[in-house]
């Protein structure tokens, strides 16, 4: 993409928690805004991604970095890894929570820099999980790409209503001689 400006990739904070949910609100409303019940989209955004859900996290020792553009570091995309919240995880993972990106930003090289960060970060780790919406083509065809498999599924509820999510893994270990 030509347009795409100057942009970098930082470590983000609870000094970000603002940052990180709107961007995480952004993102979900425009990835599932007319295939998820649009109360529920409000509602999931309102909680799941509240500045204070946010700084939760990072209580709790999650990591994440912030994508930013210029002129003035305007936040367009981060991800997050914590402790596997997933049934599948198994002691060694750790969770890449999210991974979101304005429509605007997506194809360019910040997704790929953000899982490579997210990869180094998480070195020492057996695997790395996520849960991606069953339907979410570009995504799964994203982390298929980034060598995740599916292991498992599982209910997702957004605002009272139940979706399919596919649960997937990536292995981290390093390959064996």
């Amino acid at each position: 993409m030509n347009d795409i400006p100057l942009w970098r990739i930082r470590q983000a904070g609870p000094d970000d928690a603002e940052a990180l949910a709107l961007i995480g609100a952004a993102t979900f409303l425009e990835a599932f805004a007319g295939s998820v019940d649009g109360r529920g989209i409000i509602e999931h955004c309102r909680t799941a991604h509240s500045a204070e859900t946010y700084r939760g996290y990072f209580a709790r020792g999650a990591k994440a970095w912030l994508a930013e553009v210029k002129p003035g570091d305007a936040p367009v995309g981060y991800a997050m890894i914590c402790a596997p919240e997933l049934a599948e995880a198994q002691e060694g993972d750790i969770e890449l929570k999210r991974i979101y990106i304005l429509t605007r930003f997506q194809g360019s090289l910040m997704a790929g820099t953000l899982m490579r960060t997210v990869v180094e970060a998480s070195e020492g780790c057996r695997r790395l999980l996520l849960g991606v919406k069953d339907d979410n083509l570009r995504a799964l065809a994203f982390y298929a790409k980034h060598g995740f498999e599916q292991i498992g599924t599982r209910q997702f509820d957004v605002g009272g209503q139940t979706y399919d999510d596919l649960v997937l893994a990536r292995s981290l270990a390093p390959a064996q001689a």
